[in-house]
């Protein structure tokens, strides 16, 4: 893992009921979250769905860069999915606990 990955702090949002972002449709992420090449995510393709939430979790500056972009039930429903750094994955798992493998499994 990168010093920086380790050192970085990452935004939560509070609840992840708050995440009510899209569920449907094509978006495009803002400047600050997605710098790369003009991308469109198109959430009914499930590359694209988990590509997107990637990103948003790693580079979200704020919560409600979060709300914005995700929905709670997506999130549960891929979090297992996500490939995260380590140190974001257990922030979130440490905030909700039902993100954790043991409570997926249950």
């Amino acid at each position: 893992m990168s010093r920086y990955a380790a050192a970085r702090i990452y935004a939560l949002p509070e609840s992840l009921d708050e995440l009510v972002g899209p569920t449907s449709g094509t978006l495009i992420l803002p400047r600050h979250i997605d710098w790369g090449p003009h991308y469109e995510y198109d959430l009914a393709d499930e590359a694209d769905l988990l590509l997107m939430y990637e990103r948003v979790i790693r580079e979200a500056q704020t919560a409600a860069d979060l709300r914005a972009y995700l929905s709670a039930v997506l999130l549960r429903r891929h979090w297992t999915d996500l490939f995260l750094p380590a140190p974001v994955r257990a922030s979130w798992q440490a905030r909700f606990p039902e993100l954790s493998p043991a409570a997926a499994a249950a």
